[in-house]
């Protein structure tokens, strides 16, 4: 059996690798990855491949750069030529982005099966790019592997088949237990001569791209007079001044962290701040609450359980936010899964497809 995954950013390559570790125990199983280059990241070396433990892609597009239209129209056309010449039983989709709506699309008019791991997640605002590639390949797909009851419940409300859908955890859960033993301190950490600290991200561009809500947020995170390290893309740094914000002075601006060090760092800060959904799943993985700057979250099911809160970027709620839960402790309470997501896909990838 030959599966096709298509991949485009650097986090679905991490969540890919669980996947992939689980297929090297299968005996008859062959997987071909397809990396659309849909976000260039200089991080994504042959060093990165070899660190992290990731397949090599066997095929390497070039469409990052271009509107979204633009973008995945493109993969469209390379990713169709790619399924002609491959021929394989199946193609695997992870998440949200374009370049998981152009291998769903790719796929469904070759008449090809599709599997979407992650399927059934919606933060109900269809301004988000994403929540259109999540809502189009879940019509599309053959196996929808959901993470929650939500989720599945979200797909049952859009129609979707339930002999379709399977609620099978969270493969990032698998991903966070495999890397935590492999997580490495930044070799700059020391130097700031911190006992504690609070971790925070900002990479959207709802919040980068707006002066006010930018604003915001560095006055909210300076209210708290708390120790913050805040690993910041050059390009929101252009941002800050473009806008001349005045960074307090209880933040430490850093460089982008590679993935095994932002581990090191979610497990040793006392609280995380973040507006990625991704982060907001690690920080609950790794028993810390989190406070996350947006105004819907995918992850209901972790704000339900009070272990998270969103703050938008209202400067009283992210600086209240952090007063009230730093230092607070949160216990992971198995709400997506046992650590054995990629293993219970597989097997009914396999059971479902194999035969056929």
């Amino acid at each position: 059996m030959k599966i096709l995954t298509v991949l485009g950013a650097r986090p679905q390559f991490i969540k890919a690798a669980a996947f992939s570790r689980v297929i090297a125990d299968y005996d008859g199983l062959q997987e071909v990855i397809v990396h659309t280059g849909q976000h260039y990241d200089q991080n994504m070396s042959d060093i990165f491949f070899e660190e992290m433990g990731i397949p090599l892609p066997k095929y390497k597009l070039q469409t990052g750069g271009k509107t979204h239209g633009a973008m995945t129209g493109q993969q469209l056309e390379k990713i169709e030529e790619i399924l002609l010449e491959e021929k394989p039983d199946l193609v695997l989709v992870y998440g949200d982005t374009n370049s998981t709506l152009a291998g769903a699309l790719s796929a469904v008019k070759l008449h090809i099966p599709i599997a979407h791991i992650e399927a059934g997640l919606r933060s109900f605002n269809r301004k988000m790019p994403e929540e259109i590639n999540r809502i189009l390949t879940d019509q599309v797909s053959d196996c929808l592997f959901v993470p929650s009851l939500g989720a599945k419940n979200n797909l049952l409300h859009e129609g979707v088949d339930e002999n379709k859908i399977f609620i099978v955890g969270d493969i990032m859960y698998d991903v966070s237990l495999y890397y935590k033993e492999r997580m490495v301190k930044p070799n700059w950490f020391d130097a700031l001569n911190l006992n504690n600290f609070i971790l925070c991200t900002i990479h959207r561009a709802e919040n980068t791209d707006d002066e006010l809500k930018l604003l915001n947020i560095f006055k909210g995170l300076g209210s708290s007079n708390k120790n913050i390290i805040l690993p910041l893309h050059p390009r929101t740094v252009n941002k800050i001044r473009e806008h001349n914000i005045t960074v307090p002075n209880n933040i430490r601006i850093v460089d982008p962290v590679g993935y095994l060090e932002m581990v090191w760092l979610e497990v040793n800060s006392d609280l995380i701040v973040t507006d990625s959904g991704g982060v907001q799943k690690e920080a609950y993985f790794h028993s810390k609450y989190c406070i996350t700057l947006r105004e819907e979250t995918e992850w209901v099911e972790l704000v339900e359980h009070g272990f998270n809160k969103l703050v938008g970027y209202d400067a009283k709620l992210i600086v209240d936010g952090i007063n009230v839960s730093d230092s607070q402790k949160i216990e992971s309470s198995g709400i997506y899964g046992d650590g054995k997501t990629a293993k219970k896909i597989l097997d009914i990838i396999v059971s479902t497809f194999n035969h056929q």
